[in-house]
């Protein structure tokens, strides 16, 4: 079976990490991704949902959202005692989009992309960007997120929430208790599989890069994403079977929230959203795929369509 996705193996020697559950080399990977991304500071977590929700955290706001978003989107606002509406916005899968603009400050959410100097080409000072490490993000790890900005305080701050509210410092027991914060804090396994994972990015990008303009030029497409390849089909289900009987694994992203019966807002008229989450299909785009396989998932789907099938 092709995968949608693909997982990197690590091998991690624990032996070398002291006690703490975030030795140095959290504070490295921190460096890593903020240095690369252009941004002055950096405060990682276990996830990106923790992150978004200590941004999020006594906000008391109202926050406009697309149909189309993952769920754990929604359960952070939700959970962090806010508010959201729906927009129709279908273009923003596998890009960022602003999750919300105050009047001095937006969060960027920037879980499907990660590029370089992208804090610098797409941010002010003051904002705070959001990024992932779950597994099957651009840069993957066993899950984590991370906050970039130029606004040290803000960073400090968001530090302690997530450091069971904790003043920072480098030695452990130096560390005060400033006020009732949560442990949201990435572990040193979490920073070293992302960045072993860092260090081959730029390979992937470029292995990704070739793979988009075969399947752009075949399929017919002009998608720019790094982290999704999703094409529109008539019958999903009908498509996926297909797909999944000549060996190639297919994905949806995502339903349309709006929908669903925890998340959905009476009145919430959504039409694109609407179709396009019963027409998406994401198809195999990673760094593994090999050619033959590329132009074996290219046939399938040209054949399905009994359009030309390449040889």
């Amino acid at each position: 079976m092709i995968n949608l996705f693909h997982l990197n193996d690590h091998i991690i020697d624990t032996s070398k990490y002291s006690n703490l559950l975030h030795d140095n080399i959290v504070t490295e990977f921190e460096d890593t991704i903020k240095d690369y991304v252009g941004a002055k500071y950096a405060v990682s977590f276990n996830s990106a949902t923790s992150a978004l929700f200590l941004t999020l955290l006594g906000k008391n706001i109202t926050l406009k959202v697309p149909s189309m978003i993952p769920p754990v989107v929604l359960n952070a606002i939700i959970t962090s005692g806010n508010k959201y509406t729906f927009t129709d916005n279908v273009d923003w899968v596998g890009d960022s989009y602003v999750l919300h603009q105050f009047s001095d400050y937006k969060i960027v959410d920037s879980a499907q992309k990660l590029m370089k100097n992208q804090f610098m080409d797409e941010c002010d000072d003051d904002d705070l960007m959001v990024f992932s490490f779950y597994p099957t993000k651009p840069i993957g790890s066993c899950d984590g997120g991370m906050i970039v900005s130029n606004n040290y305080e803000k960073i400090l701050h968001l530090k302690s929430l997530a450091l069971n509210g904790m003043s920072y410092s480098h030695n452990n027991w130096e560390r005060q208790i400033q006020f009732a914060g949560y442990k949201m804090y990435m572990n040193s396994i979490q920073a070293e599989m992302g960045l072993n994972n860092f260090n081959k990015y730029e390979e992937k990008l470029s292995s990704l890069n070739l793979i988009r303009e075969i399947y752009n030029k075949e399929l017919g497409y002009d998608n720019t994403s790094y982290h999704l390849y999703r094409i529109v089909v008539e019958d999903r289900s009908g498509f996926m079977s297909h797909m999944k009987d000549n060996g190639v694994s297919t994905g949806i992203h995502y339903e349309a929230a709006h929908l669903h019966p925890t998340y959905r807002i009476d009145g919430s008229k959504c039409p694109k959203s609407e179709q396009l989450s019963k027409q998406t299909v994401s198809i195999p785009f990673h760094e593994g795929l090999k050619i033959s396989e590329i132009y074996h998932i290219i046939n399938k789907i040209k054949e399905y369509y009994g359009k030309t099938v390449l040889t």
